[in-house]
């Protein structure tokens, strides 16, 4: 593609980086933590800001509870999988899901409310250990508040914030805020230990997504859709600034693409920080849309699609899971995109492209986000030409990739074995 993604690499795994270092601070005076009470399961403090790592939130949760037999205790800021994991969230996940230097502007005195407020009540109720999960903007605040204000709580990180693709010299701060460090990618904690920041290599939670274990006649059968119509799956982001920079573009696509084929069938699973901004949206297009929620649903969805229409982020390795051939798009603030374009190498912005150091998946980004750019892009994935098997093969290689660990164990539990140690041992101090 003519677009050099280099510039939105910071999208490529959703994380919100630290791109508000600059807009919040949280300066306070340390203070004496009181003790733990004794006899009590260990409280986990967990927080996330963004869908994807609530994702990562909920499965670890669940990992810790089968470590640990039921026997501990959640609390924190999460989402709908932290949720159903037992956790209420002391905030709604989409307050934190902001991306971007110039969108996080307005809202940085919010922020640091938030900030200081979640600090205040970890010190309150005294956590056996603090997770934080992706979303270092926010969360990498919070640890850093936290060492200010005096707290020898230990503080885990779990996904590295991506100094090998944006400002390497951010290793430093995350090697000061936090005492250990989950990563997703194997090459990670190069960066970080030699700071003496202790890192455990996890392996990436999409191989665990089951987002290759849909079923698409169940699916189909299940939404009345036929078994021979052409299916799109729109998937434009879990952010309010994403869909509403995203979505007019995406219908435009759409309304194209159906337009060449009458019996074209359009699914656009979405996620509760948007759900109804989407479906308000979508009501409105001129072609009929499926919207569905939930994992097993977008899943489903997966299975039965011919091809997939997505905003860049870690969506793009689930549709890598479930080998469907995919276009990413994205869109920020020009300004923005102007900032990333001179502060990161990369040149690709996918996660696929990445991990295979080549354009497996089409990157339409910025300027060349336009519908007959993405029509062009998706027509021959569509429509099951040479392009789409080609995509299909390569999508396979980078599955074989990320499915690194041999070990018959899965990143959720390696994770969860790392903080089982972190509370074992404070145990045995106490």
């Amino acid at each position: 593609m003519a677009a050099r993604a280099d510039a939105l690499g910071l999208f490529l795994i959703g994380i919100q980086d630290d791109t508000a270092d600059a807009a919040i601070t949280t300066d306070t005076p340390p203070v004496p933590a009181p003790p733990t009470p004794k006899g009590a399961p260990p409280l986990v403090y967990l927080i996330t800001g963004e869908p994807s790592g609530d994702l990562l939130g909920g499965r670890l949760m669940a990992a810790l509870r089968a470590r640990f037999d039921g026997r501990i205790r959640f609390a924190g800021i999460g989402g709908e999988a932290m949720a159903a994991q037992g956790l209420t969230s002391r905030i709604e996940q989409r307050e934190l899901a902001i991306m971007g230097f110039l969108e996080v502007l307005p809202r940085a005195l919010a922020l640091k409310r938030r900030i200081t407020e979640t600090v205040e009540h970890i010190l309150h109720e005294q956590p056996a250990v603090v997770v934080t999960v992706d979303s270092w903007g926010f969360t990498g605040r919070v640890a850093e508040a936290l060492k200010a204000r005096g707290s020898t709580i230990p503080r885990v990180h779990y996904v590295a914030p991506m100094v090998w693709a944006w400002k390497e010299n951010r290793k430093h701060a995350v090697a000061a805020r936090v005492d250990h460090l989950l990563t997703l990618w194997p090459f990670e904690g190069a960066y970080f230990t030699p700071l003496g920041l202790s890192c455990t290599h996890v392996g990436h939670a999409v191989t665990e997504s089951g987002a290759d274990a849909g079923d698409a006649k169940v699916f189909r059968a299940a939404h009345g859709l036929p078994a021979d119509a052409p299916l799109i799956v729109v998937l434009p982001g879990s952010r309010r600034t994403e869909v509403e920079r995203l979505l007019p573009v995406f219908r435009a696509t759409v309304e194209r693409l159906a337009g060449a084929r009458p019996n074209l069938r359009v699914v656009v699973p979405t996620v509760a920080t948007v759900a109804e901004t989407v479906e308000a949206a979508v009501a409105a297009w001129p072609v009929p849309v499926l919207t569905v929620r939930g994992t097993a649903e977008k899943y489903g969805a997966f299975a039965a699609a011919n091809a997939a229409l997505a905003a860049s982020g870690t969506v793009s390795l689930e549709l890598a899971m479930a080998g469907v051939p995919h276009v990413i798009a994205y869109r920020v603030n020009p300004l923005s995109a102007l900032m990333f374009r001179v502060m990161t190498p990369l040149r690709y912005a996918g996660p696929v492209n990445i991990l295979m150091d080549r354009l497996v998946v089409p990157e339409l980004l910025q300027e060349h986000c336009r519908p007959d750019r993405l029509v062009d892009a998706l027509a021959p994935l569509l429509d099951g030409g040479p392009e789409a098997d080609a995509q299909r093969t390569a999508l396979a290689d980078a599955r074989a990739r990320l499915e690194g660990h041999d070990d018959g164990s899965t990143p959720s539990a390696r994770a969860a074995e790392v903080i089982a140690g972190i509370l074992e041992r404070a145990a045995a101090r106490s």
